[in-house]
């Protein structure tokens, strides 16, 4: 495919403290024990798309995912990091690399997701459209408490998330309107052309913008450049493109004027040239070609361009890693129901315990669990549905169940860690009980801690409560 391929692997977003820092940025994060920016570049590697410019806030974040991806991938693909300014949102990162884009289409992917969905599906259905943008939606990803896991060692009930309102053609094809559950409040607002052109909008409140997109470049590019306000591809580009897809455009004399029903803007001569890229004629029999047919009078151009979506099945897995929540339940179903992304073989007892691991008498490793390379356990200790990293030292009579214990951690004799997550290089002494915590890089919790749904940060020892 003809396609280039940008990856927006962002930098320390603050909805991930204190899990992430700036020698931890978010790409860098790990799932089942690998960098979560590992997942999307394998999945690209899977559709033969092996040239990519991976997009980082800061500096030194850049050269720290710089490093790790020239020792994980130098032999098999050719990735160049660029550094944008921190905060300058995903379509501020485009506008800042735009001089090295120069294909006919763009892929846009997050870089925080984990999913199976074939990308050359994506793309293809862009290309048989010849659309100006389609976009990937998956089903809407379920979500279990911090503690999944009961003592009795049963699911809790799983509940499915909030994210967008998606406005669908009946043909399932074209997206029509697009909306973040914050955004919508009581009244949903659905443009009176596009009511006219489709007939009925069918509203999906079932599925998630996946942040994979196909853009056209020089409408990408023309749009960013028109509108400096824009910060988001998803809050500001994606939005104006779906609005703008039936607008008319009465010419008179050479000169664009308003729309006859006095909703549309005046649209300047400058913006002329942007507006003979967007709007493509339809070529197939869809409601772009009817909207397009059923205008009267001689003295009007009417044109559409068309904004498609790619729906994956519901057997295929599609989540991002944008909340603390969501890092368990991805490392919960990397391991579990989705192990076939971790890239590691499960053993017969349906876990992954790294050879070099050792575990001590009476100690059980449980279905749906990974121990890492070099890691010690003492005696009976108890492990289910959690993921530990690599050189832990675990005492005796520990208990971990549905969390992730990073690399180089030591948990002192007689603990309890329950839906929680340990940063690399923490220091948990005797019989300290966590349940629903976070803990940064770091940190040291006392002998005889008991913490409840807290955040401790290993910078400078300072402790918030979780909100």
């Amino acid at each position: 495919m003809d396609f280039q391929v940008v990856v927006l692997a962002g930098g320390v977003s603050k909805k991930l403290l204190p899990l992430v820092s700036h020698e931890l940025p978010n790409a860098l994060l790990p799932v089942a024990n690998r960098p979560v920016l590992s997942y999307v570049v394998e999945l690209l590697e899977l559709s033969n798309l092996k040239d990519l410019i991976v997009v980082v806030e800061g500096k030194d974040t850049a050269l720290n995912v710089g490093a790790w991806i020239s020792g994980a991938y130098a032999d098999r693909l050719h990735v160049e990091v660029a550094a944008v300014p921190e905060d300058v949102g995903t379509a501020g990162a485009i506008r800042a690399i735009a001089r090295h884009l120069y294909a006919k289409d763009i892929l846009i992917v997050s870089g925080d997701l984990v999913s199976d969905v074939p990308i050359g599906a994506v793309a293809a259905t862009h290309r048989r459209h010849d659309a100006v943008v389609t976009a990937l939606l998956c089903n809407t990803p379920v979500s279990g408490p911090l503690e999944s896991v009961s003592s009795g060692g049963k699911d809790k009930a799983k509940k499915p998330g909030r994210y967008d309102l998606i406005g669908l053609d009946p043909t399932k094809q074209f997206l029509l309107h697009i909306a973040t559950g914050a955004e919508v409040e009581k009244d949903l607002r659905i443009q009176k052309s596009i009511l006219r052109s489709v007939g009925q909008v069918e509203i999906r409140a079932d599925l998630m913008d996946a942040h994979l997109y196909a853009f056209k470049r020089s409408v990408l590019l023309e749009v960013l450049d028109q509108n400096g306000e824009f910060h988001s591809l998803k809050h500001d580009v994606l939005p104006y493109l779906v609005r703008s897809q039936l607008k008319s455009e009465v010419l008179l004399n050479g000169t664009p004027q308003a729309e006859e029903n006095g909703t549309e803007k005046v649209i300047s001569q400058s913006n002329q040239q942007m507006l003979s890229q967007i709007l493509a004629n339809a070529s197939e029999p869809t409601f772009h070609l009817r909207h397009e047919l059923s205008t009267n009078g001689s003295d009007s151009v009417r044109r559409t361009h068309k904004c498609c979506v790619y729906i994956a099945g519901s057997n295929k897995y599609c989540a991002r890693l944008n909340s603390l929540q969501a890092y368990n339940d991805i490392n919960r179903d990397v391991i579990g129901e989705a192990s076939h992304l971790s890239g590691y073989s499960f053993s017969s007892h349906n876990n992954i315990i790294d050879p070099t691991a050792e575990l001590g008498a009476k100690t059980t490793v449980g279905p749906h669990c990974m121990l890492g390379e070099g890691s010690q356990m003492g005696d009976k200790c108890s492990v289910k549905r959690s993921v530990i990293g690599r050189h832990c030292r675990i005492g005796a009579n520990v208990k971990v169940v549905n969390s992730v214990v990073m690399n180089h951690v030591t948990i002192g004799d007689g603990c309890s860690i329950q839906g929680s997550v340990i940063c690399s290089n923490v220091q948990l002494q005797e019989r300290a009980t966590l349940k629903d915590c976070q803990v940064g890089a770091g940190y040291m919790v006392t002998a005889g801690s008991d913490c409840k749904g807290e955040l401790r940060f290993g910078d400078h020892g300072r402790r918030s409560k979780e909100i």
